[in-house]
């Protein structure tokens, strides 16, 4: 797809709290409206957690994703991408649970097990909106993600064999490349593979431009001609690291799952404004948005009319 960009767009996550930013979706009215409004942006591909709608809890419960998945499917053809990962407090078979249900035509993987550090973060704030945000961030300091081998392969089977589904394959330092070749060789995963390169998560690689480089080389030894690349930058990362992807002929992630802002100091008033301001961006490149059929020739998926919501 020559000229052509994938955004993708991460609407809510399970990093952030509510009292970090008023935008931040939590009910499924609001995660169904952002996701609807940052496709109409440009977004091909809607990266997808749920919350309790009482507090803005992190949740795995089915019935939260089915709150907004119908809509949007009903309101825009862009590729819903649920999570596997949901949050470092959940099990494996809870992250599994909303994926198996719904039969997703792509899904998030995190290509290994690692620590995931939010703590910093709480000590911004003196005020909290709900009285579990402060122990959340703070606890992470003894926090792992997890996902062993046998994890990845159980993951794998269940939702890529039984159900088609493929994956944004989440490397978050340069291991997890390998990680997933070593996958690949067992005959895990099928190309092409989508890598989404993550920069600025403490516990992962560092958000400099000779990182960058230094993943996509490393992909470009492990995986040939049979990816495609995608680019995250955690909080003030986001932008330039997504504008440098592009121009290198690579892909991109934005959303507040992955930074409030929205430029020095100013905070994003939803989802869409980040797409649309790196819409902007990559048109002053002489790029354009793939649209999601586009995007979903380019990553091999099955196709919205496979999917159970």
């Amino acid at each position: 797809m020559k000229n052509k960009v994938v955004i993708t767009c991460a609407i809510t996550g399970s990093v952030h709290t509510p009292t970090m930013s008023d935008a931040l979706p939590i009910t499924a009215d609001a995660i169904a409206e952002q996701a609807i409004a940052a496709a109409q942006a440009g977004a091909a591909i809607l990266h997808l957690h749920a919350r309790d709608p009482k507090d803005g809890r992190p949740s795995a419960d089915p019935k939260l994703f089915m709150g907004f998945l119908p809509r949007i499917k009903q309101a825009t053809d862009a590729i819903c991408n649920l999570t596997t990962g949901g949050s470092v407090k959940m099990t494996l078979d809870e992250r599994l649970a909303a994926p198996l249900m719904t039969s997703p035509e792509m899904c998030s993987l995190n290509m290994g097990t690692m620590n995931f550090a939010l703590h910093p973060m709480a000590d911004r704030y003196k005020n909290w909106k709900y009285d579990w945000e402060e122990s959340y961030l703070r606890e992470s300091d003894d926090a792992i993600f997890r996902n062993t081998f046998r994890d990845i392969e159980k993951i794998y089977r269940a939702l890529g064999e039984e159900h088609g589904t493929k994956f944004e394959h989440e490397c978050y330092d340069v291991g997890h490349l390998y990680n997933l070749a070593h996958c690949v060789d067992k005959g895990l995963f099928k190309p092409p593979f989508f890598l989404q390169f993550i920069f600025g998560i403490l516990g992962g690689i560092g958000p400099e431009p000779e990182n960058l480089m230094f993943m996509k080389n490393t992909a470009d030894r492990l995986f040939g001609d049979q990816y495609v690349w995608s680019v995250l930058g955690a909080g003030r990362a986001q932008m330039p690291f997504a504008a440098h992807s592009a121009l290198m002929g690579g892909n991109i992630r934005v959303g507040l799952e992955d930074s409030l802002g929205i430029g020095r100091g100013r905070l994003a008033s939803n989802n869409a404004e980040q797409v649309a301001k790196i819409v902007r961006i990559v048109e002053e490149f002489g790029l354009s948005p793939a649209t999601p059929e586009e995007a979903r020739a380019l990553l091999g998926l099955k196709g919205a009319d496979r999917v159970r919501f």
